[in-house]
């Protein structure tokens, strides 16, 4: 028996997940760069929300159409890779549809995915008529030139390639066809080789069988260079999301810390923090390791849908704020971070760069009015929100360098307990007023 195919699939099979899973590591590491925060209270809402959200993309259906075709190329994508468990054991062991002694069950499934395939060729189809014909405008905004709009592209090719590979495998398998067990599909395009001899089917077959596979490895370690990373963390970032009602700030431990030294009668108020460069002795964030982790996972979850921006006041006004330049920034800045300490042995060197100024600038953070639809419209309960309020923190509180007009009324409510600006002893002359 010829063992050389067993032998190459293995090789083949252990560099696609050992790769996949050395860049698993470095997201990991990138995110443990935040700082702490708990995100352990009430589980079952967690949960909850994570099947709802994540699982069920309770939040895509705002929008039903794309919605629909989302779900459709979401779940034909999972549910036809389930049939990678049989590629893996056939390609380990030499077996061929070590499954298909499941009978009718096999065929129910076989011919599932079949349509499932189809369903998604006509999704994906639309979806790159939307993207590239019909141009939808939140596909067109400057941050998704480049890279960013030919990563979109390169997703929706894989699909299609993908897809078809698994129907031309089922069409070319003589004897799958010949079983007639789960052919729902693949049996209109098996005439189409009549003219093959049988030899040649089985070359196509086996090609078809060697590119899928190899074709889910090398997409599976994409994910790791494109936006679609989100259908793996999209189900961390729906369980560890906020679940304080929205508009509700969370108080800076920097901040408390303060306050507590102030009102302790035996504390040296000239005393320097013990590290003052730590993320909790500072105001705010200006970098990426000032946020905290959830933030981060936040960047690397980001879909790129644009949803966030669309919805965003701000620019739909003009402004130069899009929330998902934001998460985009956020990210690109963190995997440079990530870089630099690769590249010094696990050490970060100050490169002299930082997420404020070279990624997002202050006018992008003070044009939010902070209204919380950014957080509201995200599909996977992103919130970008959270990060343009933590660097405001940091201008306001490290920088003193707020708008003006902020700064008049912090100066107002400083000097007389109200945002106006008049002696507090006038303060009651409206309730004299006939």
């Amino acid at each position: 028996m010829n063992f050389l195919p067993n032998i190459i699939f293995a090789c083949i099979l252990a560099i696609g997940v050992g790769y996949f899973v050395k860049n698993v590591k470095k997201i990991i590491r990138n995110i443990k760069l935040g700082t702490a925060i708990n995100r352990s209270d009430n589980s079952s809402a967690r949960w909850k929300n994570m099947f709802l959200i994540a699982l069920g993309q309770k939040k895509m259906f705002s929008r039903p159409i794309p919605a629909l075709l989302h779900l459709i190329v979401y779940i034909g994508f999972i549910i036809i890779n389930l049939e990678l468990l049989e590629i893996v054991i056939d390609g380990l062991f030499g077996t061929h549809r070590i499954f298909s002694g499941l009978g009718s069950l096999y065929g129910f499934l076989i011919g599932s995915f079949e349509i499932l395939a189809v369903l998604v060729l006509v999704a994906v189809f639309v979806f790159w008529i939307r993207r590239n014909v019909i141009k939808v405008n939140r596909f067109t905004n400057s941050e998704l030139k480049g890279y960013a709009s030919k990563d979109a592209n390169t997703i929706l090719y894989f699909e299609v390639v993908l897809m078809s590979l698994f129907l031309i495998m089922n069409a070319t398998d003589i004897h799958f066809q010949q079983a007639e067990n789960g052919n729902i599909i693949s049996q209109y395009i098996h005439p189409f080789f009549n003219s093959f001899s049988i030899t040649a089917i089985e070359i196509v077959e086996n090609i078809a069988w060697w590119l899928h596979i190899i074709g889910i490895l090398i997409f599976l370690n994409y994910l790791y260079f494109s936006k679609h990373l989100h259908i793996i963390l999209a189900f961390p970032n729906t369980f560890f999301a906020d679940l304080n009602a929205k508009g509700k700030l969370d108080n800076l431990a920097s901040v408390t810390n303060e306050v507590k030294l102030m009102l302790d009668p035996t504390a040296d108020p000239f005393a320097a923090p013990a590290n003052p460069e730590s993320a909790s002795a500072k105001f705010g964030a200006s970098d990426v390791q000032d946020l905290n982790w959830v933030q981060l996972l936040n960047a690397y979850t980001c879909t790129e849908c644009g949803r966030c921006t669309s919805s965003c006041p701000a620019n739909n006004t003009g402004k130069k704020l899009s929330p998902r330049k934001i998460m985009m920034d956020t990210r690109d800045r963190l995997e440079e971070v990530g870089k630099n300490i690769d590249a010094n042995k696990g050490i970060f060197v100050p490169d002299g760069k930082s997420l404020l100024n070279d990624y997002i600038t202050p006018e992008e953070l003070w044009a939010c009015t902070s209204c919380n639809a950014c957080v509201e419209e995200c599909p996977v309960s992103i919130s970008p929100l959270s990060i343009i309020i933590d660097m405001r923190r940091y201008l306001v509180m490290e920088q003193s360098a707020a708008p003006m007009e902020l700064n008049t009324v912090m100066t107002n409510i400083e000097n007389n307990g109200a945002p106006w600006q008049y002696n507090q002893q006038d303060r009651l002359n409206w309730a004299n007023e006939s």
